[in-house]
């Protein structure tokens, strides 16, 4: 091999990469020992061959050459290969070039012992490595491995004893020294590559290839349009490097021990009186190999959805039915410490049962779609149970059937498949409670842990007044999530909480991040916090209740607001007091501080800037008496990001306001109500003079007037004769 040929393909490689969309993620390097090693990888694209020979490099600084099938020799992609530190399969030298390159420690090898690109992994999952066409794997990895350490040993063992015998075997593999065979022995590492998300659609590359290529094989015209959708449209790769196994656990039975202290000279391709027991020995060692390979899969969200739906016991599956049982899913991958999990899963999940903005659920729902595995009918998916058991060694099987294939990647997780099938058998009353239960913890728990962590003695208050509640109610026909404004806590929210739970209604009083602890806490918190937190509520009520209304007072009717726009599925949503926005504060202080600290900023006078101002809070047994001023800022942008949303918003709304607002100016909430798209709403004043108008003289009317609006969606007959369900 030519090293400056080699290192200047890497440079290629490298900036190829670049210009691509992939996204590479390592981990475990820390697993690769030093010295020569062998890497045996699972199998699935062409893009490996290329980019994993460049990444272990980057890693070891050792040159790492592969096999690649002889049909690949030919043309320039042959002269490219060779470059790369590639040899033929079929190279009759082709065995005694890995042993002597991983005696020396010249070089470190890469194999495929999957051989074909993608496998049917359920014989694996089972242990059945049946000797079929393109079932088994390849022992190849294991037998290079302990040939080389049956030699390493066999020569520093008969140094003193036949060196005649010794220098006979440096001869054959060409080693002046003994040198590198005392530094350490030869392993194998296990490596695994997971692609997310898989999908392979037409793109420039597959265009070209029918444009200059039309004769070319249709295995690659399939090949470049699944690689080229993952160069072009952007993928994930995770690349796992496993713990090492040392092959010279292998060779300790009498019979190979005799053979490596045997003067007697053996040939490379002469037949060892061992050669049963080494055969025995590879094979034992490729399952080790091939078991932890597959265990080091990245899961994803693809694979949850697909080996759900593989395993679902009936034919179709209501679709918020199905995101809970994944959401169930997520939280038993988080809790197993033997499942590697692809980055998007260490996240929050809730997003996954209600308006799925990060497009996990949507873009797993359209290719299966599109791949027609499933049909969608009325908020079901119906699925197509053949889809399941198409064939996997043919290479459109990534193009035809993609979920098949990503439910057969996460075969061999025995643990992941245990909780796959348990999880697609429980019962939706069962699927519904273990969520709302899980919603509900993780609530409590997280105020509980800021609470302890942002406690201010003689500052926050006590930890009723700001934990989130959750009231049940007589019927699951309609539940209420209610949002607490800026500044506040669940319990402003407490007494029309009551009054909808005396109608029989479930209640749940959300607690926006950064509230019920102290200032300094909210300091911290942004829009994307509030926003987790107000679709956590909304997802316990949903998973408790048929329907779900969502209600917020002042800045919390904002954030109800907003997720009415997100969700789709609301039943209505209303908001008492809200302002459209900052400046429709009455206490105009906010500009003026935002200026004044953009001033500091310039001077760098840190000393002077503003982090909270004082104010005199209507309720000081609930809010804050000291206003983070980022707070305010983030509170300005939310706003901001809403307004364009309110045209989109269809569900049924009601605005309440105060006439006498101190703290809101009633014309901000009539601007927003004119910008909602809803054709069913209102917009109702009150002839008092106080902002919280939810608590106290008056409020009466206010909690009747929003029940008067939940009673419409249910019907003249009102909640409270609605029969209880559940």
């Amino acid at each position: 091999m030519n090293r400056k040929a080699y290192l200047a393909t890497g440079r290629m490689i490298a900036m190829l990469q670049g210009f691509s969309k992939l996204r590479v993620n390592v981990h475990g390097k820390e697993h690769i020992p030093e010295g020569p090693v062998v890497f045996v990888v699972n199998h699935f694209t062409r893009i490996e061959t290329v980019l994993l020979p460049y990444h272990i490099y980057r890693l070891t600084r050792i040159p790492v050459w592969s096999l690649a099938d002889a049909s690949l020799f030919a043309g320039p992609l042959g002269r490219f290969l060779d470059l790369m530190g590639a040899v033929s399969t079929r190279n009759p030298d082709r065995d005694r070039v890995i042993v002597k390159t991983l005696l020396t420690g010249e070089a470190s090898w890469i194999v495929f012992p999957e051989g074909r690109m993608v496998k049917d992994k359920e014989l694996f999952r089972k242990r059945l490595l049946l000797p079929s066409s393109g079932v088994r794997p390849r022992s190849g990895a294991a037998t290079v491995a302990l040939r080389t350490e049956f030699y390493r040993q066999r020569m520093l063992r008969l140094q003193g004893v036949a060196p005649e015998e010794v220098a006979r075997l440096q001869g054959m593999f060409q080693i002046p020294d003994l040198g590198p065979l005392k530094k350490g022995k030869c392993h194998i590492v296990p490596v695994n590559i997971t692609y997310y998300p898989l999908r392979a659609r037409e793109n420039a590359l597959s265009r070209l290839t029918e444009l200059f290529l039309g004769e070319a094989p249709q295995h690659l015209k399939e090949e470049i349009l699944t690689e080229g959708s993952m160069l072009l449209s952007g993928v994930d790769i995770d690349i796992r490097f496993g713990s090492p196994i040392d092959p010279s656990s292998y060779l300790m039975s009498r019979d190979v021990e005799a053979d490596i202290v045997s003067t007697a000279s053996y040939g490379f391709d002469d037949r060892l009186p061992s050669l049963s027991e080494m055969k025995h020995a590879a094979n034992r060692l490729m399952q080790r190999y091939m078991s932890s390979i597959y265990s080091l899969t990245t899961v994803n969200h693809d694979h949850l959805f697909a080996s759900l739906l593989r395993a679902f016991p009936f034919k179709s599956i209501d679709e918020d039915d199905f995101r809970r049982r994944v959401f169930l899913l997520t939280k038993v991958c988080l809790r197993d410490t033997t499942c590697r999990l692809h980055q998007s899963l260490s996240t929050d999940q809730v997003s996954l049962l209600t308006d799925d903005r990060y497009h996990k659920y949507r873009e797993f729902r359209e290719l299966a779609l599109e791949k027609g595995v499933v049909v969608q009918k009325e908020g079901e998916l119906v699925k197509d149970r053949a889809k399941f058991s198409a064939p996997f060694e043919m290479q459109r099987a990534r193009i035809d059937n993609p979920i098949g294939v990503i439910a057969n990647e996460v075969l061999p997780l025995t643990q992941l498949q245990r909780e796959v099938h348990l999880t697609a058998w429980l019962p939706v009353w069962l699927v519904r409670k273990k969520v709302a239960q899980i919603l509900e913890t993780q609530a409590l728990e997280e105020f509980d842990a800021d609470y302890r962590k942002y406690y201010r003695e003689g500052e926050s208050k006590e930890s009723e007044v700001g934990m989130p509640v959750l009231l049940k109610g007589s019927s699951r026909r309609l539940g209420v999530v209610l949002v607490h404004g800026l500044l506040s806590v669940p319990a402003q929210m407490l007494e029309l909480a009551r009054y909808l739970q005396k109608k029989g209604l479930w209640v749940y009083l959300v607690r926006l991040k950064g509230h019920g602890t102290s200032p300094e806490d909210l300091a911290l918190r942004n829009g994307s916090d509030w926003v987790q937190s107000v679709d956590l509520g909304y997802a316990l009520m949903k998973a408790q209740c048929d329907r779900v209304v969502i209600g917020g007072f002042s800045f919390g009717g904002g954030v109800a607001l907003d997720c009415a726009s997100r969700v789709g599925d609301a039943a209505a949503v209303f908001a008492v007091c809200p302002p459209q926005r900052l400046l429709d504060i009455s206490s105009r202080f906010a500009p003026a501080v935002t200026v004044w600290n953009r001033v500091m900023d310039v001077f760098s006078y840190q000393w002077a800037k503003k982090e909270f101002v004082e104010s005199v809070p209507e309720r000081p047994e609930l809010n804050y008496s000291r206003i983070p001023v980022s707070a305010l800022r983030a509170m300005e942008r939310f706003m901001s990001e809403l307004e364009p949303k309110l045209a989109g918003i269809r569900t049924p709304v009601l605005v309440l306001q105060s006439e006498g607002d101190p703290v809101v100016d009633p014309r901000g909430s009539q601007r927003l109500f004119e910008m909602l798209g809803s054709e069913h709403k209102s917009y109702r004043r009150f002839p008092l003079k106080r902002h919280g108008i939810l608590a106290g003289a008056g409020s009466e009317e206010v909690h009747a007037a929003v029940g008067a609006f939940l009673d419409t969606m249910l019907g003249t007959g009102g909640v409270g004769n609605a029969p209880a369900q559940g």
